[in-house]
């Protein structure tokens, strides 16, 4: 499997060049799935210059643990350029961590002092004292942890992420000023081993006889893991920084020695398959009422780009954009698009242009 030593970044002096091959001013291409896309334009992409760049050596950015709310969270800090800007907060989904957001949240500096938590009993954050991973218990920890900070933020999040972040939005409508969420985990029932990085994980989830099978993932080398999961979350490995994949496997070793990784990852993952069992995901969606942008790779393996439109549909206020050759996790895969994306829905919030509903079809 080969990663490149830097990010994949392509400047261009034509406003509207993209990031790998992609043309933010024309998203075109056949749909495999059948799935109509959004043609976005310069209405809707901010405009590079007002963003910062990626640095390829960036490490992930200082971090500490924030107690607000009666909830303590171990965060990671970009600084905004100026003192008055807004304050995004980042969501991870479920075998992420605030390191998941380093470039995207690089380049956002120039518009939101940004925030990228670590959900409880992930990353470095400790568990609550319930020890509760269902996704309503982490949407409780991450709503009262906003909820102490004292000011309405952007809220940010990725799979189990943008779930937990469209829960906090339908609860507490107040506390955020707009959401975007990247390849939320709605309810996806296919029974398709090929969506875990290892089809032994599907076996090690069954009681009394997973035992063997989770003792053989538990001696899979590191990096061997990590290349895995990077393979099943990105749509083309090779977008994928070499610094950013050592990164991973220097968290995953030092997870591997906390006494609740385990419980955490096997909790939240069954949480997760329980909210998908029923309806609650929809209700939640149809409840939210804050300016929302979705955004979803077409080739994303974990949850199928087919619930994008009917997600789009249930929130009553959203936009879409699908990005074709994109996976699970646009904002590592992709971060200068996703940016942009970001960007420009904030501008059109602030300046009146914003109309949910808006898809473009790529009618060529």
């Amino acid at each position: 499997m080969a990663f490149r030593s830097t990010p994949v970044v392509h400047r261009s002096a034509t406003r509207g060049a993209g990031l790998a091959g992609l043309r933010p001013d024309r998203v075109d291409g056949a749909r495999p799935d059948g799935l109509a896309g959004t043609r976005p334009d310069d209405a809707d992409l901010a405009d590079e210059a007002t963003l910062g760049r990626i640095d390829p050596m960036q490490a992930p950015w200082p971090g500490r643990t924030v107690v607000s709310g009666g909830v303590a969270l171990h965060v990671r800090e970009t600084p905004g350029t100026s003192p008055d800007l807004p304050e995004a907060v980042y969501v991870h989904g479920l075998a992420g961590s605030s390191t998941n957001w380093t470039d995207l949240a690089g380049m956002l500096v120039p518009r939101v002092a940004g925030t990228a938590v670590d959900l409880p009993g992930f990353g470095l954050s400790e568990p609550t004292a319930s020890r509760e991973y269902t996704p309503e218990a982490m949407a409780d920890a991450l709503l009262c942890w906003i909820a102490g900070r004292g000011r309405p933020v952007h809220l940010v999040g990725n799979s189990l992420g943008g779930l937990i972040s469209m829960t906090v939005a339908a609860r507490r409508p107040e506390l955020v000023r707009s959401l975007t969420l990247v390849s939320p985990a709605m309810p996806d029932r296919r029974p398709d081993p090929r969506r875990l990085s290892d089809p032994r994980m599907a076996l090690a989830m069954v009681p009394g006889l997973g035992r063997s099978a989770r003792r053989a993932l538990a001696e899979e080398p590191l990096r061997t893991r990590a290349e895995k999961v990077v393979r099943l979350c990105f749509a083309d490995p090779a977008r994928g920084s070499a610094r950013r994949l050592d990164e991973l496997v220097a968290e995953a070793t030092h997870r591997a020695t906390l006494p609740w990784a385990s419980e955490a990852a096997d909790g939240a993952t069954r949480g997760l398959l329980g909210v998908w069992a029923g309806r609650e995901a929809w209700l939640r969606a149809a409840r939210v009422r804050v300016p929302t942008m979705v955004i979803w790779g077409e080739q994303d393996r974990i949850v199928t780009a087919r619930l994008a439109r009917r997600t789009v549909a249930t929130l009553p206020d959203a936009r879409l954009l699908l990005l074709p050759g994109v996976g699970h996790v646009a904002q590592m895969e992709v971060p200068e698009l996703v940016a942009r994306a970001m960007a420009g829905a904030w501008d059109a919030q602030e300046q009146g242009r914003w109309a949910g509903g808006a898809v473009r079809e790529d009618c060529g």
